[in-house]
């Protein structure tokens, strides 16, 4: 029984009375090799304010899915309330960057855009209104932690936004304009510009540069001129650090973490940057967080390090700590800075069987990168190859990707079957509509599904995985091919589960040596108990999965 056959077995054990929620367990403390962190773009999620839905005159003149759309922190922040998160098993939340972006549109070929998706910065040090405000901001962060929750800030540092006849180019000292990267090699890939007319930080230099005089400007006219300089001079005399841009860069990104508390960076477009660059951006936002830990011991989660992971386009675990750049230059993107990078490749992988993918990550993680993770995801902002755009596999989806060890990102809707396809939209446009709350409150019939009852089934998976560092972080067993049936153990935590069941009968399912006879132990997925016997245990249940621990 393959894909089609557990999404049929799932889709019927949710209109069955049996089935309840997993009920909450003691749970080792958290890590991040076994996190689950939810990726939104904060204007598509949740509209919390109407009032600031179009700042700064921008307009709804945009090409389809390429506006603004009304999601805000506040947004966030109401979700968070809600338990959304938590009935998911969310560990972390990571948001777009909530920094100012250019006011007016601009075209790339692909229709009137704005920046709402947050990657195209006007100035680092302002929250952009479309978004909300400092307060809305501080409230996410710490409603968040108080959650339990941690909180991911996207950043960059390759580039600032386009340039319009609202939005002048930054001085030339500061970033190039040219040329428009051609991907052959190092060079080609990070001394150059993304695409045309996305001005590139000069990272590479040295040389002290003075403020954009449009930066100085608009702090000025904002009353806020002195405050900043005065931030940026103690920020260079106590680190020695030369008023290069990508230090002014580093100082700004990690103000953020000093004043609000966010516990890691996700890094965009990370090979296209020096790789020493994030080193050190690791080093001063690290220290930012310890600032904020001191500073706010009833807020902070644990004594954690600072983490981040990093965006390295077409980096797959197999790579390891050898990214090829090209012209026979690699890159250890781990010695730099990084906890984990983002696995590019998993959109592919899961089209293959369990046991292939499942144990070639765990064999990676448990050698060449052992110590440290890679984030697995299955649709995301940019990626065009997701791994199910028509939504037809919601079911498969969460075991592939809530079951494979290492750290797990749910992009914005990946629970809720959000369609990846919209007619009108161009390009990574299609993977950016507005978070369908409407077909999850109604639990809309797609083919073969109800949205309600598959974000569900992601639901108890994920806390199950949450409750279960052994999961992602665990040494992975495979104990049975068929039906397939593995275990994972991280110090005490022990799990089994049972994938491909049949849904004619009950089936036994084989734990031993993880589990010993006449132990109990529970499925989570039923919430059914039975104890071990000759090596197995038998739940007599009919559904496709079994997740089983103490």
């Amino acid at each position: 029984m393959k894909f089609s056959a557990l999404a049929v077995s799932l889709a019927l054990t949710f209109g069955a009375a049996h089935v309840s929620a997993a009920p909450p367990v003691a749970r080792t403390p958290f890590v991040w090799e076994n996190a689950t962190v939810y990726f939104l773009l904060t204007d598509r999620f949740n509209n919390g304010n109407k009032a600031n839905d179009l700042a700064y005159g921008r307009k709804a003149d945009a090409a389809p899915l390429r506006g603004y759309m009304g999601g805000d922190l506040a947004g966030v922040t109401a979700k968070i309330k809600e338990g959304y998160f938590k009935e998911l098993g969310v560990d972390a939340i990571w948001i777009t960057p909530p920094v100012e972006q250019i006011h007016a549109g601009t075209d790339e070929g692909t229709g009137k855009s704005y920046g709402f998706h947050g990657y195209w910065a006007r100035d680092f040090t302002s929250i952009d209104a479309n978004l909300g405000n400092e307060a809305d901001l501080q409230e996410l962060v710490d409603t968040a932690h108080a959650n339990g929750i941690r909180v991911l800030l996207d950043v960059v540092m390759n580039h600032t936004g386009p340039v319009t006849a609202s939005d002048p180019v930054w001085p030339k000292d500061w970033v190039r304009t040219a040329p428009v990267c051609a991907f052959k090699d190092a060079r080609t890939t990070i001394d150059c510009t993304l695409v045309k007319n996305l001005p590139d930080f000069r990272t590479d230099a040295d040389r002290p540069v003075a403020l954009p005089p449009a930066l100085v400007a608009k702090w000025k006219d904002e009353g806020r001129y002195e405050r900043e300089v005065a931030s940026l001079d103690a920020f260079f005399k106590e680190t020695g650090y030369p008023r290069a841009p990508r230090y002014y860069l580093m100082k700004w990104h990690a103000d953020w973490v000093r004043k609000y508390g966010f516990d890691g960076f996700r890094a965009d477009t990370a090979k296209h940057v020096e790789p020493r660059v994030w080193k050190e951006l690791k080093k001063v936002a690290s220290k930012a967080f310890d600032d904020w830990k001191r500073d706010n011991p009833s807020k902070r989660l644990g004594d954690g390090k600072f983490y981040m992971t990093a965006e390295v386009y077409n980096y797959s675990l197999r790579h390891a700590h050898q990214f090829d750049m090209g012209g026979e230059t690699f890159v250890d993107f781990y010695d730099n800075g990084f906890d984990s990078v983002i696995n590019f490749s998993m959109t592919s992988d899961a089209r293959g069987g369990y046991d292939a993918m499942f144990g070639r990550y765990a064999a990676l993680l448990a050698g060449p990168l052992r110590g440290y993770s890679v984030m697995n995801y299955l649709s995301s902002h940019d990626d065009a190859a997701p791994f199910d755009p028509a939504r037809t596999r919601p079911y498969d989806s969460a075991v592939k990707l809530l079951l494979s060890p290492g750290a797990a990102q749910i992009y914005y809707g990946d629970e809720t079957a959000r369609l990846l396809t919209y007619p009108g939209a161009k390009g990574d446009a299609m993977l950016r509509s507005f978070m369908n709350w409407d077909e999850l409150a109604s639990n809309a019939q797609r083919d073969g599904y109800r949205i309600a009852e598959v974000r569900k089934h992601w639901g108890i998976i994920g806390r199950f995985r949450q409750m279960h560092p052994a999961v992602g972080a665990g040494e992975h067993r495979k104990l049975q091919a068929t039906p397939y049936v593995f275990a994972r153990t991280y110090e005490k935590d022990r799990v089994v589960v049972g994938l491909d069941l049949s849904t004619d009968k009950s089936t036994p399912i084989v734990v031993a040596p993880i589990f010993r006879d006449g132990e109990s132990v529970t499925d989570y997925y039923s919430g059914k108990k039975a104890v071990v016997a000759g090596g197995k245990v038998d739940f007599h249940t009919k559904n496709g999965i079994v997740l089983i621990a103490n």
